[in-house]
């Protein structure tokens, strides 16, 4: 079954705490994990940012509508009690508690803007998205990212074979490979011979070489292809190679490259556009957000 969103947590979260006792805040996470009969495979999901467990993030944001509401209290790090206000929500028995719900509340309108503006049908919506603020700015940068390597990758199909190969050997030395960007701009399309492109230095001391192939290339390589690369490694005695496509590999390059002595890494277009992602090559930062929290240990008072 899927997580319950953040809004599907606020009501068993209240009844939690309906004791009227304090209650740890990783206490009542694992006690709703329990009441939803979580997997561990479920409670071990990550946000697409991969910094935070999915459902811990909607327990915290269902915890502070529910705060900003008055309907209980955190104010001691780490736990949770239930407000008069909050006990008087479940004397009333509603069937749930969601942001639609929450509107009565002046504290939790003036959390979410509404205090002063009318609820109209588009403030409505956004106020009703199951996800969590996280989980909406995640999927934005997915988003944005996505067509950010797409448009990279049609990007590099349409520069010349020439000026393909200096990008492969800014995107290595951006990687940490070949020395100096002199040392490896020598080093690739010299050789040209017996399916290789270039070679380059594994590291800046040289204690070890790895040759190239690189082929901006609209048909999916075969494994003719990668087998012909092979062969000119055995040739030169060596033992790592690269092959960067601007295409895709098919299933048996993929699985001829597993079963052979040499180590050979095969990298497709779209990985080929996400190295250049993520090492800033022929990229820009265009725009950065920073998202902070408020630093608990800062006001812990000795």
């Amino acid at each position: 079954m899927p997580l319950p969103d953040y809004q599907a947590l606020m009501l068993p979260l209240l009844r939690l705490l309906a004791d009227q006792q304090v209650h740890r805040t990783r206490d009542t996470i694992e006690a709703l994990a329990g009441s939803f009969q979580l997997t561990p495979e479920e409670r071990r999901q990550l946000l697409p940012s991969g910094k935070q467990f999915t459902f811990d993030n909607r327990v915290g944001w269902a915890r502070t509508h529910l705060k900003k509401a008055g309907l209980l209290d955190n104010s001691q790090r780490g736990f949770l009690r239930i407000t008069p206000a909050g006990q008087e929500v479940l004397r009333q028995q509603p069937s749930a508690i969601n942001t639609k719900y929450l509107e009565q509340f002046a504290g939790w309108r003036e959390f979410s803007g509404l205090s002063n503006i009318a609820v109209t049908p588009a403030l409505e919506v956004l106020t009703q998205t199951p996800n969590t603020p996280e989980e909406d700015l995640d999927a934005v940068y997915h988003q944005l990212w996505s067509a950010l390597r797409s448009d990279l990758l049609q990007t590099i199909k349409s520069c010349s074979p020439a000026f393909f190969e200096c990008l492969v050997v800014e995107l290595l030395v951006a990687m940490g490979y070949g020395g100096s960007r002199l040392e490896a701009g020598q080093a690739i399309g010299r050789n040209n011979d017996e399916g290789i492109d270039g070679i380059i230095k594994e590291d800046r001391l040289g204690l070890d070489i790895i040759y190239i192939q690189a082929k901006r290339w609209e048909l999916v390589v075969g494994r003719p292809e990668v087998q012909k690369f092979a062969g000119a490694l055995q040739g030169q005695q060596a033992r790592k190679g690269i092959f960067i496509t601007t295409s895709t590999f098919s299933k048996e390059a993929a699985d001829y490259v597993r079963k052979i002595e040499s180590k050979i890494i095969l990298i497709d277009g779209q990985t080929l556009a996400e190295y250049m992602i993520d090492n800033n090559v022929g990229v820009v930062v265009e725009a950065t957000y920073e998202l902070k929290r408020i630093d608990r240990d800062y006001f812990t008072e000795d």
